[in-house]
């Protein structure tokens, strides 16, 4: 063999090497379903806050644990221990990134991560009426601005 042939086969399996590692790291989201037919398995499942169900928290007796209710998107509810600091804006928050697994009865979440609503829909309204103000003035109005500036 020669040693480019040699150089091509080893940059090739490099290259397997590292498509490999980024399939182990690439994550899916999964249903709650999907969830409780992998249990003990880590996943993440996109879900929301079930407003209707009360959030299970006392800072005085016991700041590390946190107990909710979840609903996916195809309406599957789920009861969350999270064994940490009740996060901020939990009620506040459109959807919900929970990353566990599921235990027995409930799904044992280890990191939250929240998916607020965007501060940019008020600015999309106030953007859009600042360029019908803008298209709507005279150019003579155009004109007295530009001198004083």
């Amino acid at each position: 063999m020669k040693k480019v042939h040699i150089i091509l086969l080893v940059l090739i399996a490099g290259a397997i090497a590292v498509l490999i590692s980024f399939l182990k790291a690439s994550t899916t989201y999964d249903t709650i379903d999907s969830a409780k037919a992998k249990p003990g398995k880590f996943v993440h499942v996109i879900a929301k806050l079930d407003r209707t169900q009360p959030i299970v928290y006392d800072a005085i007796k016991n700041p590390n644990y946190l107990s909710f209710t979840a609903i996916d998107s195809l309406g599957k509810t789920v009861k969350v221990v999270y064994h940490n600091a009740k996060p901020d804006n939990l009620e506040g928050s459109e959807r919900l990134v929970l990353k566990g697994d599921y235990q027995n009865d409930h799904f044992e979440c280890k990191e939250i991560m929240m998916k607020c609503p965007s501060k940019y829909k008020d600015d999309m309204k106030a953007a859009e009426k600042n360029i019908q103000e803008t298209t709507e003035t005279t150019p003579a109005e155009i004109q007295t601005a530009e001198k004083k500036y």
